[in-house]
């Protein structure tokens, strides 16, 4: 039977929890990773992912729009008469403009640990690659933190898991 100890990646990328988002993203990027534990004085404190980056985006998606976005005056500008007058394409790029600055500064305002998900959801090394399955599917996860006695030993992820059914090394 497979067990989570022959699938993990023991080379995982952790992060602080003190990153800018910014930082984070940088990361990320230069990894190809879209998620990583948060460790600080060797512990596992949360996990950050990019859902948790786009969730903040959402959360302040009002934030970002600028206000009366359909009405030209509320942004200061008139219509005369006709709608010839007012230029929407105009209006487009000032709100590109302002929603742009805002999420340069979102990214730089926040650190991980304002964003990550501070339950840890893990299971040890000898777990049955199935089970995990089975609860990482259960709770719409995607990667799943291997801990031994409080210690990081790896992360198992949903593709992973994909890569061993189709090399089938896990079965039925």
């Amino acid at each position: 039977m497979l067990k989570l100890k022959d699938l993990m990646n023991s080379d995982v990328v952790s992060v602080s929890p003190d990153l800018t988002l910014r930082e984070l993203l940088e990361v990320f990027t230069e990894l190809e990773v879209s998620g990583a534990p948060v460790v600080t004085g060797g512990q596992v404190v949360g996990v950050i992912s990019m859902t948790d980056v786009f969730d903040l985006q959402e959360e302040n998606g009002e934030l970002m729009l600028r206000p009366g976005f359909d009405e030209p005056e509320a942004s200061g500008r008139k219509r005369s008469g006709s709608q010839d007058s007012w230029d929407p394409s105009e209006e487009a790029l000032d709100w590109a403009r302002a929603a742009r600055s805002r999420d340069l500064d979102l990214l730089d305002q926040y650190t991980v640990a304002d964003v990550m998900t501070r339950e840890v959801l893990s299971r040890p090394s000898n777990t049955p690659v199935k089970k995990a399955a089975h609860h990482m599917l259960g709770l719409g996860i995607s990667r799943i933190l291997v801990i031994d006695k409080g210690e990081l030993q790896g992360i198992v992820t949903t593709t992973d898991i994909v890569r061993a059914v189709a090399e089938g090394k896990l079965k039925g």
